[in-house]
């Protein structure tokens, strides 16, 4: 078969396959790796957070209704992300935090951040993000299993948003093989924006039944969480000259968090 033109756009059933086929272990056979299905998949990310969330979300008020209290609704929602990609985006996380605290020139850092064992940056940053994640939590499911619920959804769809928007043109890979190098600067500045805009509007009208303070307080996270996303991004542009998978991983990580800290506030 011929190569495809460079570009040839991919279909919205190869961007899904691509998005859920890199970013969850959901089965969906991945039947495109080129550019145009890492564009469309990319752009397509906010869906797998949905189906992450809402499984997460599904485990959390079962346990509910089973009697469990807040918390350990909570903890056990925190694992079915982790679970559902195979634990990469925490370890992303911790790989990043190696890299960034090692003060290392930045090839430097990348060979740290591949090697297999995690440094004590990596871990005190695994602790302090789960901890975080599940204090949140556990005080959104005492408030009432609905706003628990809706912030674990949010806090996903968040999360995959803000790897759209690392993905925009413009933001360089660091190696030249990997994730990194297959996603970045693969979804238009204006698609990534559009994206990012409908998400906080999607949590905000979600959130609409809970009364117009809570719809705005919901798209208040999302910004919120795209925002940390972002100084973490430039960050590590700035750090290690682009992104890996292993930024990507705490890229969603630290939106996710922020988002559900945000939605426990005030």
């Amino acid at each position: 078969m011929p190569p495809r033109p460079p570009d040839e756009r991919a279909s919205l059933r190869d961007g899904l396959r691509f998005a859920f086929g890199t970013l969850t272990v959901l089965p969906a056979r991945i039947t495109r790796w080129d550019r145009p299905a890492a564009r469309t998949g990319m752009a397509c990310a906010p869906l797998a957070g949905l189906v992450v969330g809402l499984c997460a979300a599904a485990l959390g008020c079962l346990l509910l209704l089973l009697g469990a209290g807040p918390l350990l609704a909570a903890v056990a929602t925190v694992a079915v992300p982790a679970a559902l990609t195979r634990g990469l985006h925490l370890d992303g996380l911790a790989d990043t935090a190696d890299g960034l605290g090692s003060a290392k020139p930045a090839d430097t850092a990348l060979r740290i951040m591949k090697q297999s064992d995690i440094g004590p940056f990596g871990v005190i940053s695994l602790v302090l993000v789960l901890l975080l994640q599940a204090a949140a939590l556990a005080q959104a499911y005492a408030d009432s299993w609905a706003r628990g619920a809706l912030a674990v959804v949010v806090a996903a769809v968040a999360a995959r948003a803000a790897l759209t928007l690392a993905s925009r043109d413009g933001v360089p890979p660091a190696r030249h093989e990997g994730l990194g190098a297959a996603v970045a600067g693969v979804v238009p500045v204006r698609a990534a924006a559009l994206v990012a805009a409908l998400t906080a509007a999607a949590a905000g009208a979600a959130a609409l039944p809970l009364g117009p303070g809570a719809a705005a307080h919901h798209a208040l996270a999302v910004l919120a969480a795209l925002g940390a996303a972002e100084l973490l991004l430039r960050r590590c542009v700035h750090r290690f000259d682009g992104v890996t998978g292993d930024v990507f991983g705490a890229l969603a990580e630290v939106a996710a968090t922020t988002a559900l800290v945000v939605l426990v506030l005030g």
